[in-house]
């Protein structure tokens, strides 16, 4: 049998890499990074922009059709689709439910959702692929096990009493900061969801549920007979269910002025940050809730922000070539920009069209520097000027540090060898985004994602914070990135801040010399951004610290050359940088980076990651992978970055050409 033009391709490349210990043939990693770096290219936006779907577990799609059906607004084509999306990620033949990523295991309140919508979509519960459903969700405890979202969900088209939601007060608005609770002490994006709940648990709303569907059957007991709704895990538990126990008795007791004083507060909070067409928080459940909110306080259907917010719902949904949809958490337009633009640097330094597309996309990046909005930040930081830029295409109140110190270094770099005139073109963003960044500095010296000093522990025992999920605590990827620029900048005032960074990631270093990733899937990830920025912020990487880590990392490689790693590390630790059966592109180019970062660019480890890129390179010229390769929540919610498999790879090879040409 004749074999393909490709076919032919493949096998050519597999013997000319993998023969014995023979080098990486030059010739065919520049035509792979040439072939990659076109593909990339090619899926430039007009305006010089990349923006690749970001896909989430089933939750997100489940919840777009209850939301219809709760507002009365049902999208029947769409209804469908989202649906038949629904239905293709059900494991069916292995454990009847739904998972949180790829190869995961059911997950009881993504299956609870999932049901509830297919058969909200029309799917009787009689049918296979439901009763499938129905079995692993009473195995595991029945609907009243599941999670707090879950509850809320529930109990807003009255499928569980209220008491199986808990006590949230909006009277939490009237908070003075000294309290123990306050907004200011929870997660930018636990804000942004509650606040507008708030609403919807002070009025006991009632979704319109239109077609009446009902899902009691996923109860082992009726629901108004069950008498356990929440989960007691130790003294602090039990302290906070104390408490909401004593909330529920003095409610009625809360004057009438004070709750509409609160009310007001609350609905003034989530109308101001309602961001037009990009959505409050420019996330999928603060926008749900806030158009529910709005529906529940009078806004009708025409009023111009709650019209917005439904358009800022319907952008959220992909359409996909099978014919079904699915709906995104959120958009990744800025973080998909900064690291395409990243690899394209490195991948034709004397290429015209590449330098062409770069310059372009740091067009679109730049005038979306935050500089004129004090965003929620502010509550820890006063007097810090912004300077910040956003994940997604507009979120003023909400910058993240991760974003811009990437961007900020893609700013420095693009421009650093370039003549005077234009060296300094983006001086004043570079260096707004640097003290924004370093004055976001906690206490213990590392970086969070959005805020300062958001790490009180005993905020994640109350009962509705059964996720874990309320914190933004510094976390060893991001801190790693924000020492990279600022080492990368080299500013003097910026020195002291970058010592007490390195003195917090020596601290939060495993016993196996890697650093734990909370943005991205998991150890290897972690220890790519910490180990890249150590070394640009001035650490010798013959340290005996950074080679644990570079030690670990050689041992993690699979036999393949590649490298993999599961979300399973999330829940088992003891498995991190472990996927033997599985190499991914995205896993094999935070490796190799992280490697060449530390000096390994000329180790056979590196080599033989370059290699398997290259193997793995399809004939359109980038990667692919069905691995979920990010946590929205850490062993809560998943993510894919569809993109991760386009620059990532491409960069790394890159890399690893420039190094060893030198």
């Amino acid at each position: 049998m004749m074999l393909s033009e490709s076919a032919v391709r493949k096998s050519e490349l597999k013997s000319s890499l993998l023969g014995g210990d023979a080098g990486v043939d030059d010739a065919a990693l520049q035509a792979a990074i040439a072939a990659a770096s076109q593909a990339l290219r090619d899926l430039q936006n007009e305006d010089g922009h990349w923006c690749f779907p970001l896909e989430t577990d089933c939750t997100i799609s489940a919840e777009y059709i209850l939301m219809m059906h709760y507002m009365d607004e049902i999208d029947d084509v769409l209804q469908e689709k989202l649906a038949r999306y629904i239905r293709s990620m059900q494991q069916v033949s292995y454990d009847g439910g739904w998972p949180l990523y790829d190869e995961g295991e059911c997950d009881l309140s993504c299956t609870v959702k999932c049901y509830f919508a297919l058969k909200a979509a029309g799917d009787s519960e009689d049918a296979a692929h439901m009763r499938a459903a129905r079995e692993a969700i009473l195995q595991r405890g029945g609907a009243a096990r599941s999670n707090i979202f879950t509850h809320v969900l529930l109990a807003l088209f009255g499928e569980m009493p209220w008491e199986g939601v808990p006590y949230v007060p909006v009277e939490i608005m009237l908070f003075p900061k000294w309290f123990p609770f306050n907004l200011e002490k929870i997660s930018y994006w636990a804000r942004a969801t509650m606040v507008p709940l708030f609403i919807l648990c002070a009025h006991k709303a009632r979704g319109v549920n239109p077609r009446g569907i009902t899902v009691r059957e996923l109860y082992t007991v009726p629901p108004e007979q069950e008498t356990q709704w929440f989960e007691s895990k130790g003294p602090m538990d039990q302290l906070f269910l104390a408490l909401d126990q004593v909330g529920r008795r003095v409610d009625r007791f809360i004057p009438a002025m004070v709750r509409n004083k609160a009310l007001k507060k609350a609905e003034a909070w989530f109308v101001e940050r309602l961001n037009g067409e990009d959505g409050i928080g420019a996330i999928f459940p603060p926008m749900v809730h806030a158009l529910q909110a709005m529906a529940l306080l009078g806004y009708d259907k025409d009023h111009p922000a709650r019209a917005t917010c439904v358009r800022a719902l319907q952008k959220l949904i992909t359409h996909r070539d099978d014919g079904s949809a699915m709906c995104q958490a959120c958009v990744s337009p800025v973080w998909d920009t900064v690291w395409s633009s990243m690899a394209l640097l490195r991948a034709e330094p004397g290429s015209e069209a590449c330098a062409k597309s770069v310059d372009e996309a740091m067009q679109w990046l730049a005038p979306r520097q935050i500089l004129d909005v004090r965003g929620d930040w502010t509550a820890q930081a006063p007097d810090l000027l912004p300077g910040g830029w956003a994940f997604q295409y507009n979120n003023p109140h909400f910058p993240d540090l991760d974003d811009t110190a990437v961007v900020a270094s893609l700013l420095h770099l693009s421009v650093r060898n370039s003549p005077d005139a234009d060296r300094y073109r983006y001086r004043d963003r570079i260096n707004r985004a640097a003290d924004w960044l370093a004055g976001m500095q906690s206490s213990n010296g590392g970086f969070a994602a959005f805020d300062r000093d958001n790490d009180r522990e005993y905020i994640n025992h109350i009962p509705f914070a059964d996720h874990g999920a309320m914190l933004d605590p510094p976390t060893e990827d991001v801190s790693g990135r924000v020492i990279a620029c600022l080492g990368l900048l080299d500013r003097p005032q910026d020195r002291k801040a970058i010592r007490r960074c390195i003195r917090y990631l020596k601290r939060r270093q495993q016993k196996d010399g890697s650093w734990w990733g909370r943005w991205g899937t998991n150890y290897i990830y972690g220890t790519w951004s910490v180990l890249a920025g150590l070394v640009l912020a001035g650490e010798n990487p013959k340290q005996r610290y950074i080679q644990r880590a570079v030690s670990w990392l050689k041992e993690m490689q699979n036999a393949d050359g590649g490298w993999g790693e599961s979300n399973d590390t999330y829940a088992e630790p003891e498995l991190s940088g472990l996927r033997p059966e599985v190499s991914t592109p995205q896993t094999t180019a935070w490796a190799m980076l992280a490697l060449m970062s530390a000096g390994e660019a000329s180790d056979d480890s590196v080599r033989r990651g370059a290699q398997w890129l290259m193997q793995a390179q399809e004939d359109k010229g980038l990667w692919s992978d069905p691995s979920f390769n990010a946590p929205g929540f850490p062993r809560v919610f998943y993510l894919k970055y569809y993109g991760y498999t386009a620059y990532f790879p491409l960069w790394a090879l890159a890399r690893f050409r420039q190094l060893n040409a030198a």
